[in-house]
């Protein structure tokens, strides 16, 4: 009898950013006063769009849309995230941009996953609330002091950030690394927010893990 090889292919599971308001009358402030940039829908093609393609053969890409990201809420994000989890298994690839990293480093403070993580990728996140562009992370918030439960369940954590990022404040970085010393803190220049059409830095990474 033939014996068959089952191909694992490496999955990635990515959760893109949002905005978050703690107070619903400043969401319908931003809703009145935010410049409409994309009036037909249509925007300008940035990494997350090329993620899959660019990892290539080899990878499963998992890129949901999360719940009410125009006013994100924790535990509704929390809800579709953990809907996910009959779809991953050990090893999975963590990445969050924003408010998505922001909803990662909040979900492992709290919870342990029932999976073991691979490699967790930080890009552009909060760790506080503050003042971003508007609004203020919603109820995203979490105890800074819990992050060392996210290095328990990964071995491999890399905070990406920008210098000159207009949304989230380069300081934010440097509050996760020193809270997380074991993690890796690659820094940028001039990449902002990370609204970028090509990440070839985390493309790399997500190779060598």
């Amino acid at each position: 009898m033939a014996i068959k090889f089952v191909v694992m292919h490496q999955q990635v599971f990515y959760i893109h950013g949002g905005s978050a308001f703690s107070q619903y009358g400043k969401f319908l402030h931003h809703l009145e006063t935010t410049e409409i940039r994309y009036p037909h829908g249509d925007k300008p093609d940035m990494w997350p769009s090329s993620l899959r393609e660019r990892l290539g053969d080899g990878y499963e890409v998992f890129t949901p849309r999360m719940p009410n990201s125009q006013n994100a809420k924790y535990e509704e994000w929390k809800i579709w995230f953990e809907r996910h989890f009959d779809f991953l298994r050990d090893g999975v690839i963590l990445v969050g941009w924003s408010q998505g990293g922001y909803f990662l480093a909040k979900y492992l403070c709290e919870n342990k996953l029932p999976y073991q993580i691979n490699a967790l990728y930080l890009v552009a996140a909060p760790i506080e609330p503050e003042d971003f562009v508007g609004e203020d992370g919603g109820d995203f918030n979490f105890d800074i002091e819990k992050l060392p439960n996210l290095a328990k369940q990964s071995s491999k954590i890399c905070i990406f950030h920008s210098k000159d990022d207009f949304v989230v404040p380069y300081k934010h970085a440097l509050k996760y690394k020193d809270q997380l010393p074991e993690a890796e803190l690659v820094t940028f220049e001039d990449k902002n927010h990370f609204l970028i059409e090509e990440f070839p830095e985390l493309i790399e990474k997500i190779k060598a893990s």
